[in-house]
């Protein structure tokens, strides 16, 4: 009865983490009127306060205090720091400039770009379904290419981003509170030495000039980094990696119903053509996940 209570517990963290994430572009909507630019160095720096109490709470401290003293790990956590932090960016900046269904694309094929990079870099050799799911995603985006003309760039800059991301943090043994503390207090005076030369440069920073509602909204950066990451640590701990698998696509699903039913960006033959492959390529690869993770499981039993 424990355990069924835990996972229940798990189940409502992660999806409510995933769903926040698909529902995010609202947020940054909302501040559409401080440049991209910019709104990173507010969400570096409202990330650390708020990162900072959730360590205080949740506990890390010391984690943070160890890894702080492997010089190697801190030249790990900075790369990561730097990958994060242009995939806002370039996050941010597809919402602006209304293209939210790319981003969309991008959460969409990101498990597949992860089996590429673990093929690639870490030398882990795809099943042949997952082959298969690359190759459908792979003809999915050509078919877009074709279509548009050009290649959906943002979306290949958010999967790849993320998915380096992903590599390096999985090569820095530091929990996720703690490691994306780290991250931030890194990028940090980064942050306030950008957003200083914005404040006193030629155009100056939107922020100070921006209407009181945004001038509220903006500290609410550190919150929306900080809240789902906490829910989704919470909620992968005390679930099968099959069922996360299958929840992580709550994310990029929100963000298509927006772009598609309330942001009214095109929605193309060419993108349904491009979707639907990709769709069929995320079954084929949650199939296989499942077909594994039931295997490993009957080897346990006996």
């Amino acid at each position: 009865m424990e355990a069924d209570r835990e996972r229940r517990k798990g189940l409502v963290a992660t999806a409510g983490a995933f769903l926040f994430w698909g529902g995010v572009p609202v947020y940054w909507k909302a501040v559409g009127t401080v440049s991209p630019e910019e709104m990173v160095g507010w969400r570096v720096l409202w990330a650390l306060p708020f990162t900072g109490v959730l360590l205080l709470v949740l506990g890390g401290v010391n984690d943070v205090r160890a890894a702080l003293k492997r010089p190697r790990l801190v030249g790990v956590l900075a790369l990561s720091a730097g990958l994060v932090a242009v995939n806002w960016f370039i996050f941010i900046d597809a919402v602006a400039r209304e293209r939210v269904m790319e981003t969309s694309l991008g959460y969409y094929i990101n498990p597949l770009v992860n089996v590429l990079l673990g093929f690639v870099v870490l030398g882990e050799r795809p099943r042949r379904a997952q082959w298969i799911a690359i190759a459908l995603a792979t003809v999915g985006v050509g078919v877009l290419v074709v279509a548009v003309g050009e290649l959906p760039l943002v979306a290949l800059a958010l999967a790849v981003t993320f998915g380096l991301y992903g590599l390096v943090r999985k090569l820095a043994p530091v929990e996720a509170v703690p490691g994306l503390f780290i991250e931030v207090l890194l990028l940090f005076p980064l942050a306030a030495a950008w957003l200083g030369w914005l404040w006193v440069g030629p155009h100056g920073a939107a922020f100070p000039t921006a209407a009181s509602v945004v001038q509220w909204l903006v500290p609410l950066s550190g919150f929306i980094t900080a809240l789902p990451l906490v829910l989704f640590a919470y909620g992968a701990r005390r679930l099968p990696l099959t069922t996360v698998g299958i929840l992580q696509f709550l994310a990029p699903t929100g963000q298509l119903l927006l772009a598609a039913l309330v942001y009214r960006e095109p929605f193309t033959t060419a993108h349904a053509v491009t979707f639907g492959l990709i769709w069929a390529a995320i079954a084929l690869y949650l199939l296989d996940l499942r077909r594994t993770a039931s295997r490993r499981a009957r080897a346990v039993a006996r």
